[in-house]
């Protein structure tokens, strides 16, 4: 898989921009804040339908603008795509595939496929567990698109369900939430238990290839004890518990069960990484659940993209030397950096350079 090319309108700091990519690693060099991560932003949204810099789309259209459009043609399984899709910031989000007009912008989830890499990384080890809530629904939604409804409905039911809760509605109006809380989570429970059973050991083998002495290793921790990748187990366990915690939801004002309350646990030897895992050892754990999620989805037969957003910096020499054998693997990787002597000697690619508003090649 790979982006061919790559038209902007309004999106952040570009009034409009086109780009063409050849195969293999194309670097935008660039200072801070002169928009070469807008670049590798604009595919990430394209691939997940979200930013991972910002919550909602307004900061992602250009001073005075009402919407953006971000246009890319795929090359993949010898195929090409044309995506579009139109960000709007009171509005839905409208996408076209090919030309076409789909109903809902989900429909264009699968189209293109990205592992990506950021500085913000390293919250998956030591930030809050909604980033690894988040860390794992991405890389669901990657593998199986058809899993973003399911997340949305989720999301959609505890919302609905803790207003719900906080106005003391009568349990007659409760019950029907309840009920889709417990079919959607254990759905949702069941993907990532399974997702987190078939990351462990591409996570653990790849800690280990950065001569990280302490085993790596990852588990689900569900709030909701006995749950498994079997959803229909699930419904069991979660139906048992939704009764025997409602007197404390009424009492809170909040759903207490379900997968928005669980987390992604990281373990380091005896300890959990969290709390315990040096800057260094956190570097390596983030990166190993990257490349292992990369890895997965090639085991998988999945060729997604990789994008390193100015990530190198971060980096010591080893780490780095990490990093540019996974590009080797790919057949496009698209890297961010401020600084080009960051970048590994032997990381040989196609470069741009970047300065506000404006991208130019190598040439010229």
């Amino acid at each position: 898989m790979r982006v061919k090319r790559l038209a902007l309108t309004n999106f952040r700091s570009y009034r409009e921009l086109e780009l063409e990519f050849t195969p293999g690693p194309t670097t935008f060099i660039g200072n801070n804040g002169s928009g070469k991560t807008n670049i590798a932003e604009s595919l990430i949204y394209l691939a997940y339908l979200s930013s991972h810099r910002v919550a909602n789309n307004q900061p992602l259209l250009s001073l005075g603008s009402d919407q953006a459009v971000i246009r890319a043609e795929i090359e993949r399984d010898n195929r090409t795509l044309q995506v579009d899709l139109e960000i709007n910031a009171q509005k839905a989000n409208r996408a076209r595939l090919n030309g076409n007009a789909v109903k809902s912008q989900r429909e264009i989830l699968g189209a293109l496929q990205i592992i990506y890499f950021s500085p913000e990384d390293l919250d998956l080890v030591r930030g809050e567990p909604t980033d690894r809530r988040n860390f794992l629904d991405k890389l669901l939604i990657t593998q199986s698109p058809r899993l973003a409804g399911v997340i949305a409905d989720y999301d959609r039911v505890v919302r609905q369900r803790n207003t719900l809760l906080k106005t003391r509605a009568p349990l007659s109006a409760l019950e029907p939430w309840t009920e889709q809380l417990i079919r959607f989570g254990a759905e949702l429970s069941a993907e990532r238990v399974k997702l987190v059973d078939d990351l462990n050991p591409f996570v653990g083998e790849h800690y280990r290839n950065l001569n990280e002495v302490k085993p790596a290793s990852i588990s689900y921790k569900s709030s909701t004890e006995g749950l498994t990748a079997d959803a229909a187990h699930n419904i069991e366990i979660l139906t048992e518990r939704a009764s025997e915690v409602l007197k404390q939801e009424i009492d809170r004002g909040a759903s207490l069960i379900g997968p928005h309350r669980d987390d992604l646990h990281l373990q380091l030897g005896d300890f959990p990484a969290k709390g315990y895992a040096s800057h260094g050892e956190s570097w390596s754990m983030a990166i190993a659940l990257r490349i292992g999620s990369y890895t997965l989805l090639k085991s998988d037969g999945a060729d997604p993209i990789l994008i390193l957003d100015d990530i190198f910096a971060e980096l010591d020499n080893q780490r780095r030397q990490q990093l540019t054998a996974v590009t080797q693997l790919a057949e496009q990787t698209i890297i961010t950096t401020a600084v080009e002597s960051d970048l590994p000697p032997e990381l040989l690619s196609a470069k741009f350079y970047v300065t506000p508003g404006k991208v130019s090649s190598v040439d010229g």
